[in-house]
């Protein structure tokens, strides 16, 4: 008998609440949206994300591996925010047969962090 009081009371607590937004029309809630990350030196930043990750276990700044130098990558695309994006985007998503038959694979890396590290690679030229 306990049990369905406390029940009843819980139930009528819950329907009786206010809510927040009663007696307010379409309101907007901003979502707090995070800042860009800035970056005094993107390059420098670029540069760090590579050391930090798996990126030098197949490739090196002057070496061929068993993916392509970072100079080869760096001579054969010109240093523009189009061949940032593809780069990034490669560096992201993986590729494949752009430097031979063995494939890059896909890295979980941000956007913005594949973007910094493609400027660091296109800068050694």
């Amino acid at each position: 008998m306990k049990k369905v009081m406390l029940m009843m009371i819980f139930a009528i607590s819950l329907s009786c609440s206010k809510n927040e937004n009663s007696g307010k029309k379409d309101v907007l809630v901003e979502e707090e949206v995070p800042a860009p990350k800035v970056v005094a030196d993107p390059i420098a930043e670029g540069k760090s994300l590579i050391e930090g990750s798996d990126c030098l276990g197949c490739h090196k700044v002057n070496e061929t591996l068993i993916g392509p130098s970072y100079k080869e990558v760096a001579a054969k695309y010109e240093n523009t925010p189009e061949n940032v994006e593809l780069l990034a985007d490669q560096i992201i998503n993986g590729s494949s047969g752009v430097w031979g038959n063995v494939p890059m694979p896909a890295h979980g890396f941000s956007k913005e962090n594949a973007k910094f590290m493609a400027q660091y690679i296109l800068s050694l030229k």
